[in-house]
């Protein structure tokens, strides 16, 4: 604060602690004045004891125009102090003094109630002083989230000259809030009685113009339930600003607070919530210690790295054969984690004398493995391409990582590989059974064997469905196709997948690591055989209402204003999707958010060597023998009727 404005204030202090000496006296003793001589001394003594008070509690330095309670206790507490200094100074001086013994306490009062009530003007005078003037009406809307959320929100209104919207009522998230005030707002009902509310809205003509969500705890099903009945009123919904935000505390004295509402995302559709982590497992798992990421500027790959650059590894090697993806997540990492010695690798997962020499220099002792080609009709139009990248590159990374010392290998796989109608799908369960056959190998090896031999590296396989926003993804097409004014297209109304969000999916990824890679007591029995981790990822989800929901969510209508159209299966597409085989049913692992697969193993060296003649066709460009050798080791693949055999006979 400015010197001046440090001494105007001193001075406005000054000038009321005077003022309230008069007429502390009058109410202590109405018509009993001191002698004339007696001011001079009187009101020096008062400024000189409310001086000494206020300075040490640091009156002067307040900014009146925000104070708030806080910032009245320490004028209760001068004033306090600066009445009974000047008492003190009557008795020690035996000046002329009020005959009521009461006269102490009702100049602290006094002194109270002009300095802190003129700080309190000065709040309320500068209320409405923020923002620019306009004539535009503020818009009525209903607030969706109590307590704390909803009072900051109707704060943040306050403050601005011309607020843009007018709060009409609440819905706090209890029913027995239903009519308390806040700021003098009626709570009109519950969160879940929304539809109630904006019945009774529309029948007495005040249905408001918006739906403001105050609360950022308030996601998931509650969330649609919220969407589902504005929808019914045609009311749309949007976010208010984090409570961090609103909070006048922490705005720049002379900032200008916009209100700026933004809309809801389809990801705080699908959030669930929280999953308790391990933390301190994965701590354990990571810390100190070498790390691999492969595809390290995919979505999940870059998720990846930025969890565990947070988790403190020795080194972190980001590994991608695209080069600006992997400049993108090398550049976040250097800002957001500067003391991770980070090492951004370009290669290709199919060149097996680069990676080894790649494992000989870095020696990984962990390796995320999320490198894979997963869009099932780019796939399916070059199926060869797919087979060495998602099959033999696993093995190759498997191999050199095993070969060099690695203590565990994290490998990324998708529902897709379950009963596969795509070459993607199949080339993953491919991918699974190697993974699966090496974990086998190293957990009959014992430690003795492990530690001599070098090769017991332990391989986790994680199994999870569609991510949401991620490459390829159905939910930024839509956005695409919505920026662009539609028609959104679906390839069949009944067609269903299970979505998660991306920092979920991770730290599920992280979590399943912790559990297969360390010796635990807790440890299913089916994982000690080879089982798969799969990811709870909730209940399907159709990808017409996916898309019905997105174009409410951006203010329009479905059909109305955006049209959907469906355009059939692609090549290798299913309807629905599945987590488990028939023949690996689903089990419990004790820790939330993820199962475990009943395992289907293999020989690992039989594994390998099919591998091997499968890439072989494929690098010569035989497609019809590569997909035949792939059938044969998934017999459960059955290719979609419609997918062209891509190459050569």
């Amino acid at each position: 604060m400015a010197p001046q404005r440090i001494l105007l204030n001193l001075g406005l202090d000054l000038a009321l602690a005077a003022l309230a000496l008069p007429a502390a006296l009058w109410l202590a003793a109405p018509g009993q004045w001191p002698p004339l001589g007696w001011w001079v001394g009187g009101l020096a003594g008062s400024l000189l004891a409310f001086a000494a008070a206020a300075l040490p509690l640091r009156l002067p330095r307040q900014y009146w125009r925000y104070v708030g309670l806080p910032d009245l206790l320490p004028v209760v507490g001068a004033t306090a102090l600066a009445a009974g200094l000047f008492w003190l100074g009557l008795l020690a001086t035996g000046a002329w003094r009020p005959p009521n013994g009461a006269f102490p306490l009702l100049h602290a009062g006094v002194m109270a109630a002009l300095t802190g009530g003129a700080r309190l003007l000065g709040r309320l005078r500068s209320a409405h002083r923020v923002g620019p003037v306009s004539d535009v009406p503020a818009q009525p809307v209903l607030l969706a989230g109590g307590g704390d959320a909803a009072d900051l929100f109707i704060r943040a209104l306050i403050a601005q000259r011309a607020p843009g919207y007018r709060v009409e009522g609440i819905l706090a998230p209890r029913a027995r809030q239903r009519g308390r005030r806040i700021l003098g707002v009626p709570i009109l009902g519950a969160v879940e009685e929304a539809g109630a509310v904006l019945d009774a809205l529309r029948a007495e003509g005040r249905l408001p113009a918006l739906l403001v969500l105050a609360d950022p705890a308030l996601s998931g099903a509650a969330l649609e339930s919220l969407l589902d009945a504005a929808d019914r009123h045609g009311v749309p919904v949007r976010r208010a600003p984090r409570p961090t935000a609103l909070d006048p505390a922490a705005a720049r004295p002379q900032a200008v607070r916009r209100m700026d509402l933004r809309p809801v995302s389809i990801e705080e559709l699908l959030d669930r919530p929280q999953v308790p982590l391990d933390r301190e497992g994965m701590a354990r798992l990571i810390q100190g210690r070498r790390v691999l990421v492969t595809g390290a500027g995919g979505t999940i790959g870059s998720e990846l790295s930025r969890q565990i650059a947070a988790l403190g590894p020795s080194t972190l090697t980001l590994l991608d054969h695209g080069e600006f993806a992997l400049y993108e997540i090398d550049l976040e990492l250097s800002e957001s984690h500067p003391g991770v010695a980070r090492r951004p690798v370009l290669a290709d997962v199919r060149d097996e004398a680069r990676l080894r020499r790649l494992m000989e220099e870095i020696r990984p002792e962990l390796v995320f493995h999320a490198a894979a080609l997963k869009h099932v009709p780019m796939v399916e139009n070059d199926p060869l391409e797919g087979l060495l990248t998602n099959a033999l590159g696993t093995r190759l990374i498997a191999d050199a990582a095993r070969a060099n010392g690695c203590r565990a290998m994290v490998f990324i796989s998708t529902d897709k590989a379950v009963n596969p109608t795509s070459v993607m799908g199949a080339s993953k369960r491919l991918a699974e059974m190697y993974c699966q056959a090496l974990d086998m190998q190293a957990r009959q090896e014992g430690e003795d064997a492990r530690a001599a031999r070098g090769g017991g590296m332990r391989c986790v396989t994680v199994r999870f469905g569609n991510v949401l926003g991620s490459t390829g993804s159905v939910v930024p097409l839509f956005r695409r196709q919505l920026e662009r004014g539609g028609p959104l297209t679906v390839t069949h109304p009944d067609m269903r997948r299970y979505f998660m969000t991306v920092r979920e999916a991770v730290g599920l990824v992280l979590q399943a690591s912790v559990i297969g890679a360390e010796d635990r007591e807790d440890q299913p029995r089916e994982l000690r055989e080879g089982g798969i981790f799969v990811l709870d990822m909730g209940k399907p989800v159709k990808i017409v209402d996916l898309a019905r929901r997105m174009i409410r969510l951006a203010g329009l209508q479905p059909e109305v204003d955006v049209e959907i159209r469906f355009t059939g299966l692609r090549p290798g597409e299913k309807l629905f999707e599945e987590l488990f085989h028939g023949q690996e049913p689903p089990r419990p692992t004790g820790f939330h958010g993820l199962l475990v697969a009943t395992p289907r193993t293999a020989d690992a060296a039989l594994v390998g060597r099919a591998i091997d003649e499968v890439s072989s066709a494929a690098r010569s460009g035989q497609a019809r023998l590569a997909l035949a050798g792939l059938a044969r080791l998934v017999p459960e693949f059955e290719h979609a009727p419609n997918t062209p055999v891509a190459g050569r006979a």
